[in-house]
């Protein structure tokens, strides 16, 4: 029969190899733990090598040999925005100004509109025939006549022809803006003209209006808005796009922005994955 101490030393043994038990149990939890954070630790930095190797630049082409991802989904309304109107008309004829730019030669040969009075009545139509498609518009001389000169003077000098729209912006302005032979959101026709706005303006799907960097440096540069544009009036409305543009501008936002070009911008803007390059402008009459 055992005696109190055996008993004492028995107990004590057993509580050791429970001890000792649990101790090994409890390191094998680390260790299981300390696994899954390194896994985790390697897959994220896998997949920051993934996006950097995917969105560095690299001149010696490894960027195009990388699989391509799904540019994500946008929202486009499909209603067109109400046709702009103002609440006054213009006195016909309106004189227009054409300034020359010493200090902004044109970024390709062009001869501004002749200073003088022009009619602030009727429309015209043209077609930006483009390598994504053929996009109709219809110019204002009511809105704008002379945003809609200067156009019409352009188009038929062929400043347009062989030029590629350098920003497409998808999200908050959804918009593409072209008319700059140089691509790079600085070139112009070497003159500018004052705005023609006032304070109803209002934009959104199928407005065509000019770009400026400032009040009254209007020139050649132009955007085409597709979607949502919360924008301030001061930018000269000219024309409207047909529905069938439209469609073509929708496919091209939808292909998305070209990440390299997007990464160079401060607004997430950037040139269009699908190249929008004028093959010629016609302008009816």
């Amino acid at each position: 029969m055992a005696t109190n101490q055996q008993r004492r030393e028995a107990a004590k043994r057993k509580l050791e190899r429970q001890l000792v038990h649990r101790a090994e149990r409890a390191k094998r939890r680390r260790n299981v733990g300390i696994g899954v954070t390194i896994g985790a630790v390697i897959a994220v930095a896998g997949a920051i090598w993934l996006i950097v190797a995917t969105n560095g630049s690299d001149s010696t082409g490894t960027q195009a040999s990388a699989t391509p991802t799904k540019p994500p989904e946008i929202k486009i309304p499909t209603q067109r925005a109400e046709a702009v109107k103002r609440p006054t008309a213009l006195a016909n004829p309106i004189s227009c100004e054409f300034k020359a730019e010493a200090d902004r030669p044109a970024s390709k040969p062009a001869k501004a509109p002749a200073n003088g009075n022009v009619a602030s009545t009727g429309t015209v139509n043209a077609t930006l025939k483009s390598t994504a498609g053929d996009i109709k518009i219809t110019l204002d001389r009511s809105l704008a006549p002379c945003a809609v000169e200067s156009f019409i003077s352009l188009a038929k000098q062929g400043y347009f022809t062989d030029t590629e729209c350098h920003r497409l912006s998808t999200e908050g302005l959804q918009m593409l803006q072209c008319g700059d032979p140089t691509a790079k959101g600085t070139g112009g026709p070497g003159y500018s003209f004052k705005d023609e706005v006032f304070p109803e303006l209002k934009y959104g799907r199928g407005v065509l209006a000019m770009a400026n960097s400032g009040p009254d440096t209007n020139g050649s540069q132009f955007f085409m808005v597709y979607g949502d544009a919360g924008l301030p009036p001061n930018y000269t409305v000219f024309g409207s796009i047909s529905d069938e543009g439209l469609q073509v501008l929708d496919k091209v936002a939808r292909a998305g922005i070209d990440p390299s070009s997007a990464a160079t911008s401060q607004d997430g803007t950037g040139k269009p994955v699908t190249p929008v390059k004028f093959t010629a402008v016609s302008v009816e009459g």
